[in-house]
């Protein structure tokens, strides 16, 4: 038996079983990952000496008598979350030596739970991209071919669940950095509703936008993870405080009765014809269950790209004005360098094309005479797109839609073109304009067997909707979902 194959639950019984210990699992997966990673450049860090004592801990607890879900449990974290004592790059060369001194609030809970970490993913820098090609560390590739892109920025922890390299990761989304390079890779993404889960340790890129979620085998899983690190924290003032439910109860309830929307604007030109025939599959295979399919209309999406490309930059303009040389993280100094030229020079050579690219649009669009034009008015049409959601769920439960416009495209095919990169994140970024969650789960595979996933959004908080019907996507889809050749 291959441990590295099993799923999160599939590890938890085997383990509460003591069928298998999790030092064994963890050895496993630090093996594979030895062997993988070079291939893929999904992890950056893997904390091999730390992952196998959390192992020996977590055996001694279930040799106590104790249980849990992520008990023993091996997992990666996207390198945007801080973890104490283990470095926290962003995948920029800014922040490349700097090492945390607290852990990050979702990595609390998962010490809580007693789960393995063993280590931390790659990303695009800060976040900002959609294939992982702008990480200082070199590129992460597709585990299903190996010249394409993962998608972004939460590549590397979607490559690595992809690839058997972890049981399961958290990644952040901002514009659909969870559920698209899932989509990609043939895994489970989950975007929760915003403030569902903390963001204290989180290092920003746009605040009101931001959320941690699940990248996971199945969809049971990513409703584990969820329960484990969803919840109110009183250090992150937009955390919400209300019961989280197990989610993972709610996967049985089916389909039959569920109201489906399925959006015009969604499947218009620019849609892949074999990403729209998953799709339709998949929301055939929902109507065939019981589910009415309703169609619907969300008349400002087409502004929704437009919305956030000011939004996003604008908040990560002044986000990331503290990494100046002077606090923590990179420092680039010339021998007669007064302050100003210091700051200069570190921000110059510290970070890359597409970060220096998002903070120059976002300073010009919250400066003088052009806050009221821009960044005013960008706030106005996430307004009206969150009318738009509003109304929409008066009348259906569930949104169903792709998750990105194609498959994985070719790596370097796209970097000289940054527009035709951000025309990817269409149908994503509106969930997140919106607040709303939303999972990708996979829909099949493409004609050049490259994976395709189907979208599920929600209403506030509408998590367990969202499951339900993806569950029975998983269960019921005919299309075979292989597992990496590597």
């Amino acid at each position: 038996m291959d441990p590295t194959a099993l799923t999160i639950h599939e590890l938890a019984d085997l383990l509460k079983a003591k069928k298998i210990t999790s030092r064994e699992v963890t050895e496993h997966y630090i093996k594979r990952i030895a062997a993988i990673n070079p291939k893929i450049n999904a992890y950056l860090t893997v904390i091999e000496q730390s992952a196998l004592a959390e192992a020996k801990e977590a055996d001694a607890r279930i040799g106590k008598g104790q249980a849990g879900r992520l008990l023993g449990v091996p997992l990666a974290i996207k390198d945007v979350i801080c973890t104490r004592g283990v470095p926290t790059t962003c995948g920029s060369r800014i922040l490349k030596d700097y090492v945390p001194p607290y852990d990050a609030a979702v990595i609390e809970r998962f010490k809580e739970a007693g789960a393995v970490i063993l280590g931390k993913t790659n990303m695009d820098e800060f976040a900002m991209g959609s294939s992982t090609e702008s990480s200082y560390f070199g590129p992460t590739k597709n585990p299903h071919n190996t010249d394409y892109v993962p998608g972004g920025s939460s590549g590397g922890s979607a490559a690595a669940v992809a690839a058997d390299l972890c049981a399961g990761a958290l990644g952040s989304d901002t514009g659909g950095s969870i559920r698209q390079p899932a989509s990609y890779c043939g895994v489970v993404g989950l975007k929760p509703t915003y403030g569902r889960v903390s963001r204290y340790g989180l290092v920003a890129y746009a605040s009101s936008l931001d959320q941690i979620g699940p990248i996971t085998k199945d969809v049971t899983d990513a409703a584990l993870l969820l329960s484990a690190i969803a919840g109110h924290d009183r250090r992150d003032s937009t955390s919400l405080n209300i019961p989280v439910p197990d989610y993972a109860e709610g996967l049985n309830a089916g389909v039959k009765g569920m109201k489906v929307g399925l959006p015009k604007e969604y499947f218009g030109q620019g849609l892949d014809d074999g990403v729209s025939r998953r799709v339709r599959e998949a929301v055939a295979l929902l109507k065939e269950g019981g589910a009415e399919v309703i169609d619907i209309s969300l008349p400002h999406t087409e502004y929704a790209l437009a919305s956030y490309y000011i939004i996003a930059p604008s908040e990560a303009s002044s986000n990331l004005a503290r990494y100046d040389g002077v606090r923590y993280g990179f420092r680039e100094v010339h021998p007669d360098d007064g302050l100003i030229d210091m700051f200069k020079h570190t921000r110059s050579a510290g970070f890359g094309t597409e970060v220096k690219r998002r903070i120059m649009l976002g300073t010009y669009t919250l400066s003088a005479g052009y806050y009221d034009a821009y960044y005013k008015k960008a706030l106005q049409v996430r307004r009206l797109i969150r009318e738009d959601f509003d109304r929409a769920f008066g009348t259906v439960d569930v949104i169903a839609c792709p998750a990105a416009p194609t498959p994985a495209y070719r790596i370097g095919e796209k970097v000289a073109d940054p527009l035709s990169m951000y025309l990817g994140d269409i149908y994503t970024v509106t969930a997140n304009l919106a607040g709303i969650p939303g999972i990708s789960v996979p829909a099949g595979m493409s004609d050049a067997g490259l994976p395709i996933g189907l979208q599920l959004l929600g209403r506030p908080l509408g998590e367990t909707e969202i499951l339900a019907a993806a569950y029975f996507v998983e269960a019921n889809r005919t299309a075979e979902m292989p597992r990496p050749k590597l």
